[in-house]
């Protein structure tokens, strides 16, 4: 695990809490480089599959010019849904490092990753640098309650 890689994924999910998507950032790495980078972008673009997860292993794909990303390693600030997981073992992505744990139990990532689905798992690690995960999601969220607390009362 490389600390500097999920310090990219946080970069990233600021840039989605920025632009007012909930703040998840991701990226690829393929020995030693990043090959794709991903942020949340469901609101804007009006798409279910614009997970940043998704949008990082669309890019690294594009990147080799194949949909196969043996040897890859992915880092993602939050532990990906079913949808992500489907992607990465489509991918035969090798590694996942996640940071924050989805709180609603709505994941699967350790059934999914151990179910040898497509004929392949992949190794996942959690709560890397969680708290820090943890605060940019966290701070997000208290932020938009906030604001809908002020346009209720201003109505």
């Amino acid at each position: 695990m490389n600390e500097k890689f999920m310090r990219e994924a946080i970069r990233l999910a600021k840039r989605a809490k920025e632009r007012g998507e909930v703040p998840i950032g991701a990226v690829v790495v393929l020995d030693g480089k990043v090959i794709g980078r991903g942020y949340n972008l469901r609101t804007k673009l009006q798409m279910a599959t614009a997970h940043a997860e998704m949008r990082a292993i669309d890019r690294a794909c594009k990147k080799l010019g194949s949909w196969r990303l043996n040897g890859a390693e992915l880092y993602v600030t939050l532990e990906p849904c079913p949808m992500c997981m489907g992607a990465v073992l489509n991918a035969r992505i090798e590694k996942i490092y996640f940071g924050a744990y989805e709180q609603k139990g709505r994941s699967l990532t350790k059934e999914l990753s151990e179910a040898n689905l497509l004929n392949h798992r992949v190794e996942v690690t959690g709560g890397v640098m969680e708290a820090e995960c943890a605060d940019v999601l966290s701070s997000f969220f208290i932020e938009m309650r906030e604001r809908e607390k002020n346009r209720k009362e201003e109505e």
